[in-house]
Formats: structure tokens, C-alpha cells, sequence
């Protein structure tokens, strides 16, 4: 047997596993991109141009109050006010962290889950994780940091922007619509690598909330929806072999 020859299976092995984990989702998004190209997400687009919007604002003397006035969530505020100012908190980009990275979230992941699930899709789960987000900071710092999933109660001043936790969110929501269940698993457990290692704040926590909120919203659809009979596809598969 040559060299060339001796790793042959585990790399066929390793071709067919990313086939199945990937492979799905790949295609969707390339034949979505080379039949419609920008135009299969036009709703990923709005959302940098809007997050671009609001960085360029903020970061005018005439403009940063504004901004703060309807994207900025603080947990002392009024739930109320959160609420309201939640959807849009999405597309400000955080004070302390490159704008880049913020963009480079939303074209990716918003891309790629407004090509695979849709775009009524990607924002409810958007929305679904960041308002976990907002919900967590105000139970977190009631629980107080005596309890490992609790905060500090300086963290009710902490200003609460950025896409992260709806990033996070649709890349584990996408992953279980696709079944690529070690991506998804990955996506998580870097998460809880994070909050345990990294970042133990409250952004770290806050994605660890969105995650678990998504989950729910997985679980509650799998438990809901209509099953197929056993049979179903035994018979299907007989009548394509006739």
C-alpha cells in the first residue's frame, strides 16, 4: 500500500460526516446566492445598513443621546422602556468592541439564516434571544452574585447593545432546523467554555440565556408538530422502487 493510500478512510470518513453536517445547509445558501445573489437577503442588508447607521450616529456629539434614547438597554430602567427599546438595541453596536464584528455577525449568520429558515424566522428568534437577554440581566442581578448564574448589582448601569445574543441564538435555531447537531452542540458548550473561563459578565451570561430560550422554542416545536405515521415512509420508498 502507498503512503498516498494509508489515511484514505479516515479522510472519506471525515468527507462524509461534514457532507452530512454541512452539506444540507451549504447548498441551500449557494443556490440561493448564485440564483438571487444580494437580493435572497435583503433583510440581512437593512440590518447592517441600520447598524452602520446608528454606529456612525452614536458616534456624533449631536447624536450618542439619541441613540441611547431609543437602542439603549439598561437593566435599571423601567421594564417598559427595555421593551421598547429592545428590538432596535439589536443593531447598536456595543461601545467597547470594533463595529466590524458587529457587521460581520449580522452578514453572516442573519445571511445565512434569512436563506434557510426566512426572514419572519430570523427575526423572531432575533428578537426571542435578545429579549432573553434583556429579561436575564434584570432576574440575574434580583438573584444576586452569591448564586453562579446571578450578577452583580452594578450590572444594572452596564449600557446592553449588540447583536450577539440574536447571533448566537439563530446559529444554535439554524443548526437544529439543518440537524447539524455537532455544529450546534458546539456552538453551546463554547458558550458555557465562556461564561465559565472567558467571560463570566453579563454578556457572557446573557448569550448562555439566549441559547436556553431558543432551545425551549426547538423543543416546544419538535413536541408540537405533526408526526408521520411509521409506515409512511416504508411505503413511500416502496411505491419510488416500483
Amino acid at each position: 500500500m502507498t503512503e498516498a493510500g494509508v489515511g484514505r478512510p479516515e479522510v472519506s470518513a471525515l468527507r462524509r460526516a461534514a457532507r452530512a453536517e454541512w452539506g444540507p445547509l451549504l447548498r441551500t445558501v449557494r443556490s440561493a446566492l448564485v440564483a438571487s445573489k444580494l437580493r435572497a437577503i435583503p433583510v440581512t442588508l437593512g440590518a447592517v445598513g441600520l447598524t452602520l447607521v446608528f454606529q456612525y450616529v452614536q458616534n456624533q456629539p449631536w447624536g450618542y443621546r439619541t441613540v441611547q434614547d431609543i437602542g439603549s438597554v439598561q437593566a435599571w430602567e423601567h421594564l417598559w422602556v427595555a421593551l421598547l427599546r429592545t428590538p432596535l438595541s439589536l443593531f447598536v453596536p456595543a461601545l467597547d468592541l470594533p463595529v466590524w464584528g458587529a457587521l460581520a455577525q449580522i452578514l453572516v449568520v442573519f445571511g445565512i439564516a434569512e436563506i434557510c429558515v426566512g426572514w419572519r424566522q430570523t427575526l423572531l428568534v432575533a428578537y426571542l434571544a435578545t429579549l432573553a437577554g434583556t429579561m436575564y440581566a434584570r432576574i440575574g442581578i434580583w438573584i444576586g452574585p452569591q448564586s453562579p448564574i446571578g450578577l452583580p448589582d452594578s450590572d444594572k448601569y452596564v449600557v446592553d447593545t449588540g447583536p450577539s445574543a440574536a447571533v448566537v441564538g439563530l446559529a444554535v435555531y439554524v443548526c437544529w432546523r439543518y440537524r447539524a447537531w455537532f455544529t450546534g452542540s458546539l456552538v453551546v458548550l463554547a458558550m458555557l467554555f465562556e461564561v465559565v473561563f472567558i467571560k463570566n459578565n453579563l454578556a457572557g451570561k446573557e448569550h448562555v440565556a439566549a441559547i436556553l430560550a431558543v432551545l425551549v422554542l426547538c423543543g416546544l416545536w419538535e413536541f408540537t408538530r405533526p408526526r408521520k405515521p411509521r409506515g409512511a415512509a416504508r411505503i413511500s420508498g416502496s411505491g419510488r422502487r416500483r
